[in-house]
């Protein structure tokens, strides 16, 4: 796998990772559950603004696709913004309410672990002994990074936050059935409709009493939401496009590492043993899945979805409408079947058994 390949994944963790330092400078100025909703309604709005601009700029032509999602699909993108952003978010504050900063911290990891079983055990998607082990070595690391002795309890607020990370793989999982659609559009959907749930909980905690954040914190946290949770969001579905849900789900899981040094630049300081020896085991899970290799002979089933796509091996077709030769480009495309062998990831064209 290249560096190229595996880049969307890499920068959605930077992003998101760069966000976790940032808005905590915000968690003076405004609760932390209010916080979340800024976050995401700025991943929301910002995209949506961004979609209005770039649909003025293109406009599509009345012969190819106009963006939108297939009816057909509607259900698994509403089934993943109910799992991960409504019933994730309310799990996670219900179980911070009695857990530890740290013991939370340390229980996020599990999201990668159930976002990899899932797509590995219930949608069966293609893996292999070394990104197994890549995935065990990635989430080690995170582990041993948000680790601090006699912080881990199982109390009922630790179930509760292991029970937001399964939303959230289950949310990872189901995302990538729609992953072939505008991702821009998927992203902005999911930050809306998280960004109003987080912040309707807030206000029904209480969360504006006493006073209303200053509007120059609210600005911040929705700038920082829009590059952290919505152009991240964006990535990691295109992510899923290409590299399927467990190799998204273990790139993504060096988020933490990506915050760690962001902190440490923003605050200066020297760190201990346990993070480098956490981003040495980091760095070797992703060095190992970026030197897989997959190739056998496999078949292509007739396929018919439209995505941003370049005329490559697998999109030989001809166009019923005037195209001006430009790449990428997306329109409503037919695959036929298709049988040969090159090297490939469990992406959108190569869903297929062993």
């Amino acid at each position: 796998m290249s560096i190229r390949t595996a880049s969307p994944a890499l920068l959605a963790a930077l992003l998101f990772g760069a966000s976790t330092p940032l808005a905590k400078a915000l968690i003076g100025a405004v609760s932390p559950l209010l916080l979340a909703g800024l976050l995401y309604l700025g991943s929301g709005i910002g995209l949506g603004l961004v979609l209005l601009v770039r649909n003025a700029w293109l406009r599509a032509g009345p012969e190819q696709d106009d963006g939108r999602i297939p009816r057909a699909e509607l259900p698994w993108l509403a089934a993943a913004i109910v799992a991960g952003g409504v019933a994730g978010p309310a799990l996670l504050m219900s179980g911070l309410a009695s857990t530890s900063a740290a013991s939370a911290s340390l229980l996020l990891n599990v999201e990668g672990v159930f976002t990899a079983l899932i797509a590995w055990l219930v949608f069966k998607e293609n893996t292999d002994r070394q990104i197994v082990l890549g995935m065990i070595v990635i989430v080690l690391g995170g582990l041993l990074l948000s680790w601090q002795p006699g912080s881990m309890r199982m109390s009922a607020g630790a179930v509760l936050i292991v029970g937001a990370c399964l939303c959230w793989a289950v949310d990872n999982n189901l995302t990538r059935k729609v992953s072939s659609n505008d991702a821009l559009l998927i992203a902005c959907l999911k930050g809306l409709v998280a960004g109003v749930c987080n912040t309707g909980l807030a206000l029904a905690y209480g969360a504006a009493a006493p006073s209303v954040p200053a509007i120059a914190t609210i600005a911040s946290a929705m700038l920082i939401g829009f590059a952290g949770y919505g152009v991240s969001l964006a990535l990691f579905v295109v992510a899923l496009r290409v590299l399927g849900t467990a190799r998204t789900g273990a790139y993504f899981s060096i988020a933490p590492l990506f915050g760690v040094v962001i902190s440490l630049i923003l605050w200066p300081e020297m760190p201990g043993p346990v993070f480098w020896i956490a981003g040495m085991l980091m760095g070797f899970g992703v060095w190992l899945h970026l030197r897989e290799r997959h190739e056998h002979e496999h078949t292509h089933e007739p396929l018919a979805h439209s995505h941003s796509h370049r005329h490559d091996t697998h999109h030989q077709h001809t166009h019923d409408f005037p195209w001006d030769g430009k790449e990428p480009h997306r329109h409503w495309h037919q695959h036929d079947v298709m049988v040969h062998k090159h090297p490939h990831y469990p992406d959108v064209h190569h869903r297929h058994k062993h």
